[in-house]
Order: structure tokens, then C-alpha cells, then sequence
């Protein structure tokens, strides 16, 4: 069994013909018609039968083109970092959920690099993004937060994908709002204060699953509610439509900008702790960089 053999059976997949797939692969159809069969001889089952759409997978096959593609995908990530000639640059990356926080530490992180010699990646995505990016190693070091509510969710997500959970830091709810809001004035806020105004989450893809929303209390029933899928339109609307969003109150005024503020809210103690940590690869030894990361983010934090 052989890499280009399953490029092979993942691109006829993806193209459902083999005529479609030799012409995408450069080869003839009878080459890759001889390098399908041998790899069926090695495995011992079809892995496509011909239908009135097609190729279409068999049953082994649909379990066996998974496989495959993880495979395909660590190579490529593999041959990235190492295949090159020459001097090969360090690579670093991160994926996160929303946190100024994150931005902030990796700021002051990079600062201290040549990046002639390094090559970093910051990446602020969904949380489903979060996970797979470090699950299959895209980048090195994850960070998101578990509550109470999506608890099972997200530990289930993570053990399929082999990673570790390291908890940073535990935050009560706040509600993020500008300076001038109707609302600015207040000590602590409850969702009967907020009804009227719209609450600003972040999109989270096909599905939308609350469970993999970043702001705490997803799963209400909000009765005005605008998804947003960068920080910059969220910061907009705050400012033009008196939104708010609950978040963990750890803001960098020096990221999102120092006409907003935090007020307490009020709600049930339980289900309003926000756990916030770092995702990693299990048995996999937080390298030099991760590690420098980290401890700017326990700075940013405040925590050392």
C-alpha cells in the first residue's frame, strides 16, 4: 500500500469516474485502473463498484477512504515541514476560539523571533475548526473554553481526535458592551435587562450546534440574536446596534479598542463558569515553542 495509491482511491471518490480521475491525476486510465486492483488484492475487498452515477465506495470502502484521507493529510503536513531542501524554516501555529487574550500573548510571543527562520500561524476560527486544526496536528497548540452545558460535547469531540485538555483559567460571564450602551451604567446585568437588545454570537458552520458556541449561555432562548463570523462585524454591530455578547471579561483594550467595558451578570453560578484552557495532542511533548506560547498567555492572564 502506497500514498499515491490512496490519492488514487480518494480522488476517484472525490470525482466519482475514473476517466474524470485519471485526467485530474495526469495518468491513463488503465494505470490507475491496474493500481486500484492491486490495492483491492492487498486489502481484500472492492473498494468502488460502477452504478448508474459512477464509482461509487462500497461499505469497506467508505470506511477505508477515511482512513485514508487522515493518512494523505498527516503526509502532507509531514512532507511540508521536513520534505523541503535547503534550510527549513521552525513551524508554529495556533488555532483559538475568539480571545483578545490569544491575539495579545501571541503578539508579544512572536516578537522575540526571526521570521526569516520561523514561520507562525495564527488561526481565530470555529470551534469545530479549534479541534480538527489541532487534532490532526495543522496546528500545535488549541484554545477554547468547557462549561457545564458543553462539557460531554467537547471532551467527546477531543478524545476522538486523541487530545488533552490543560485548564488555564476559570471566568464568571460578563457582558461585553460600549461605553455609551443604554445599559453602560449598570453593576450587573440579567438577561430580562438584555431582552431588548440584540446578543452577538459567533457562527459555527454547518449545523451551528450550540454546544460549540463560544459565548457562555448559547443555549438560551435569545429573543434577538445576530451571528457575526469575524470580530471586526461583531464590534460593528456593537457599536451601531447597542448589541452585547456574554464573554469571560478578559479583554486586551489594545486589541478590540478602549470604548467598551464589562458588567457582571447575573445568573445561575453554575452555569456560568466559563473554563478556559489549551488543547494538545495527547503523549505528544509540548515542544519549546508551544511552551513559550503558553507562558505569554499566562502573562496576558495575569496568572504569573
Amino acid at each position: 500500500m502506497t500514498i499515491q495509491q490512496l490519492v488514487y482511491a480518494i480522488t476517484i471518490t472525490k470525482v466519482g469516474s475514473m476517466n474524470r480521475a485519471a485526467e485530474n491525476l495526469y495518468i491513463t486510465q488503465p494505470t490507475l485502473t491496474k493500481a486500484i486492483k492491486e490495492l483491492e488484492n492487498e486489502l481484500g475487498f472492492s473498494l468502488f463498484v460502477r452504478s448508474g452515477k459512477g464509482m461509487v465506495l462500497t461499505p469497506d470502502g467508505r470506511d477505508f477512504i477515511v482512513y485514508a484521507k487522515q493518512v494523505c493529510q498527516q503526509y502532507d503536513i509531514l512532507k511540508d515541514r521536513f520534505g523541503s531542501s535547503g534550510e527549513r524554516k521552525r513551524r508554529f501555529g495556533i488555532s483559538t476560539q475568539h480571545y483578545s487574550f490569544a491575539i495579545k500573548a501571541f503578539t508579544e510571543f512572536v516578537k522575540d523571533f526571526d521570521l526569516e527562520k520561523y514561520e507562525f500561524a495564527f488561526r481565530e476560527t470555529m470551534t469545530r475548526d479549534v479541534i480538527d486544526d489541532v487534532g490532526s496536528m495543522k496546528s500545535d497548540i488549541g484554545i477554547l473554553f468547557i462549561s457545564e452545558y458543553n462539557r460531554k460535547v467537547i471532551e467527546k469531540k477531543l478524545r476522538d481526535n486523541d487530545l488533552h485538555f490543560t485548564p488555564l483559567i476559570d471566568c464568571k460571564a460578563c457582558v461585553y458592551i460600549t461605553k455609551t450602551h443604554p445599559l453602560a451604567d449598570a453593576e450587573e446585568l440579567t438577561m430580562e435587562d438584555l431582552a431588548p437588545y440584540p446578543c452577538l454570537t459567533f457562527e459555527q458552520g454547518d449545523g451551528d450546534s450550540i454546544f460549540y458556541y463560544e459565548e457562555i449561555l448559547a443555549e438560551k432562548d435569545y429573543p434577538r440574536r445576530i451571528k457575526v463570523n469575524d470580530r471586526g462585524s461583531g464590534l460593528n454591530l456593537m457599536n451601531e446596534l447597542n448589541g452585547y455578547t456574554l464573554c469571560s471579561g478578559i479583554i486586551c483594550d489594545d486589541v478590540n479598542g478602549d470604548q467598551y467595558k464589562m458588567i457582571k451578570f447575573k445568573g445561575d453560578e453554575d452555569d456560568t463558569v466559563m473554563h478556559i484552557g489549551y488543547i494538545t495532542k495527547n503523549n505528544v511533548e509540548l515542544g519549546s515553542l508551544a511552551a513559550g506560547y503558553i507562558e505569554e498567555v499566562k502573562k496576558t492572564l495575569k496568572l504569573i
